[in-house]
């Protein structure tokens, strides 16, 4: 179920409405989808992760997975939640926070 769930998001991401969409914000200009490379590597790290979350506790899963957001937030200005916000309802204040160095 998980595999079919990652598959299916691999699938939509790629898809031109996801695309299209990535592209109409800023950062995303030339944006044109997800290298095979790239999928397939997401695809083995939701394996791994859930492979992990089946043989550690709940919490640690949650203290990682939080750990890794706040970290890729503030290393590289990206990371899942600012994707999907960006999304669903772009803001201008995420934008130029991004693109700013």
């Amino acid at each position: 179920m998980a595999m079919s769930l990652e598959t299916g998001w691999e699938l939509l991401e790629n898809s031109p409405l996801i695309i299209d969409r990535y592209r109409e914000t800023a950062l995303a200009l030339g944006y044109s989808g997800d290298s095979i490379i790239n999928s397939v590597s997401d695809t083995l790290a939701m394996t791994m992760g859930f492979l992990a979350t089946s043989r550690v506790s709940m919490g640690y899963i949650v203290t990682l997975a939080l750990f890794f957001e706040v970290y890729t937030g503030y290393m590289i200005r990206d990371n899942l939640t600012l994707n999907v916000v960006q999304l669903i309802h772009p803001s201008e204040v995420i934008s130029r926070w991004q693109s700013s160095i």
